[in-house]
């Protein structure tokens, strides 16, 4: 069973991971028409991608939910500088009953090896 769990994030049920990882390319199709509430959930702040709605503390989003489509149904998209915090946001949220949520895979570094634009400020 140990192995399902790390195969899983931790979860040792597939279903229990109820959000979508996107590729870069994706992402970058998706915010063309962006029909979605996009938020970064990286601390410290590193830069961000344009079009960004919302800046969440990955560990904190639970407590920020006022800052988030009220409508559990939206799209969301969370983003960070690996993945790794916009994963485990992810999963918050999915748990939290929020059903049409992804993140970036690789984050603002994939983001940028891919050739797309970081904004720092």
């Amino acid at each position: 069973m140990a192995a399902a769990a790390t195969m899983f994030g931790g979860s040792t049920l597939a279903e229990e991971v109820k959000f979508t990882t996107l590729t870069s390319v994706q992402l970058a199709a998706m915010l063309e028409k962006k029909d979605f509430f996009f938020v970064n959930v990286h601390t410290p702040y590193e830069g961000e991608i344009k079009d960004t709605d919302a800046f969440i503390v990955f560990d904190k989003i639970a407590d920020n939910l006022d800052k988030l489509p009220k409508d559990r149904s939206a799209k969301i998209v969370l983003y960070c500088r690996s993945g790794r915090m916009s994963e485990i946001a992810a999963r918050k949220l999915t748990q939290l009953g929020f059903s049409q949520v992804s993140h970036l895979s690789g984050g603002m570094i994939d983001w940028k090896q891919s050739g797309y634009e970081i904004i720092e400020k």
